[in-house]
């Protein structure tokens, strides 16, 4: 433990955050922003916070100090969206979001007068969009990513004949969601602080679920009725926003309207698109060269530049140009489709479906796994140092090749570390084609 404390409380925090599968590298200007959202005692306390749900007596005894203190911390914690409160089955279970989709923007998401939210708005712009550290770690690392795009539903005629599954109908997601929170956009709204912001809609992030019941109850997003929600969609729609939401089939907590211009998202897709930083959908367009006019609309309205203008080599006419998709960048979101006046554009299937965990919980196990974090969901708790002793060996071990993994299970005699070396082997292969 002296060793613990010998590091200041934000490189500690810091060490916290990258528990998760979704992280933050660490940087000078990293500590600079956790420095505006934290005093330096409450990053001592977040840093000892377990990885996975905990409720007040567990947040207490880490903190060694009543139940009734603790849960005055957890709660102001709460109401600057740095932690989620969830109610669970009558009990109240709290969760540290990682940065992102997480504390980074619900710092942003709405106006504050307790924080200088134009400094905090330029660490995030050199820390996200210049130094790019974060943005690849967050978007490129592993192949389970945090987000996906939707299909823009005005680009689906009704007589297409291709099937979409709700979970791909960002309309569906509304209308079945148990709780529906709208707040400022965190990218637009920082852009508009370094002089960056475009003229999209602002008010106009959606959260949903039980992340938006917690959000709601502390006032970081206002509620909204599923009616309001979908007209917000329409004028999303409307904007030529791509609809972001979370890389899940079942209770999706953030659909996102992104702009090419300001949104991580699509800015990530864009300078990293052949890695695939978002997940598609399970659409792309398909061009009609014979209707192609090459007015450039389709390529003027794609967000990532995935349409592009080339001769179209027609000898009667030097000067005519025609669309080429580039299929393996293109997020198959359709905001081309609805543009194209001469409607030369359809959306057709892609040759084989994209993926989509099931739920949260899959998600974050599939990114644990990829990221070789997964021993940091099984022990936990940073405060004990059984727990980061027992990790840092998983850990270890887990980056083994397979044979080296088995030998050591077998050197180890541990019945218990089988398991989870057969249950990682098992993550290894799940949701991938071909398995």
């Amino acid at each position: 433990m002296a060793h613990q404390h010998l590091k200041s409380a934000y490189h500690r925090l810091t060490e916290r955050i990258n528990l998760f599968p979704q992280g933050a590298p660490p940087s000078e200007l990293l500590y600079g922003i956790l420095r505006m959202l934290f005093s330096e005692r409450e990053a001592g306390l977040v840093s000892q916070l377990p990885v996975r749900p905990f409720d007040v007596r567990k947040a207490a005894s880490v903190w060694n100090m009543r139940e009734s203190e603790a849960e005055g911390i957890l709660d102001g914690l709460a109401d600057r969206g740095i932690l989620l409160d969830i109610e669970e089955n009558g009990n109240r279970i709290y969760i540290m979001p990682p940065p992102m989709a997480g504390f980074f923007e619900f710092s942003l998401m709405r106006l504050r007068a307790d924080l200088d939210q134009k400094a905090l708005s330029e660490l995030y712009y050199q820390y996200i969009n210049v130094e790019e550290d974060f943005i690849k770690a967050l978007f490129v690392a592993g192949e389970t990513q945090l987000g996906r795009a939707l299909v823009h539903e005005p680009a689906l005629p009704p007589d297409s004949g291709i099937h979409v599954l709700d979970y791909e109908r960002a309309s569906r997601i509304i209308q079945t969601a148990s709780h529906i929170g709208i707040a400022m956009c965190y990218c637009r709204h920082k852009m508009g602080h370094v002089g960056r912001a475009c003229e999209a809609p602002m008010d106009i992030c959606m959260t949903f679920n039980r992340a938006a019941d917690s959000l709601i109850r502390h006032g970081i997003v206002r509620p909204v009725t599923a009616s309001e929600c979908m007209g917000l969609l329409e004028r999303a729609h409307e904007n030529n926003l791509v609809q972001f939401g979370e890389n899940v089939q079942r209770q999706v907590s953030f659909i996102c309207n992104c702009c090419g211009c300001c949104c991580e998202a699509m800015i990530a897709a864009r300078k990293f698109a052949h890695l695939h930083p978002v997940h598609t959908t399970n659409f792309l367009p398909d061009l009609d060269e014979g209707k192609c006019t090459g007015c450039g609309q389709c390529a003027g309205v794609c967000p990532i530049g995935a349409v592009s203008m080339i001769s179209a080599a027609d000898p009667r006419k030097r000067t005519k140009m025609k669309a080429r998709v580039d299929e393996d960048a293109c997020l198959g979101c359709g905001v081309c489709v609805r543009d194209c006046k001469a409607g030369a554009m359809t959306l057709k299937s892609r040759p084989e479906r994209v993926i989509t965990p099931v739920d949260s919980a899959r998600r974050l196990l599939l990114m644990a796994v990829e990221r070789d974090k997964l021993q940091n969901l099984i022990f936990d708790t940073q405060a004990l140092r059984s727990h980061r002793v027992m990790a840092s060996i998983l850990g270890a071990i887990l980056k083994l090749p397979p044979m080296k993994r088995a030998v050591a299970s077998r050197q180890m005699r541990s019945r218990y570390l089988d398991r989870l070396i057969d249950r990682y082997d098992e993550f290894h292969l799940a949701e991938r084609p071909g398995t």
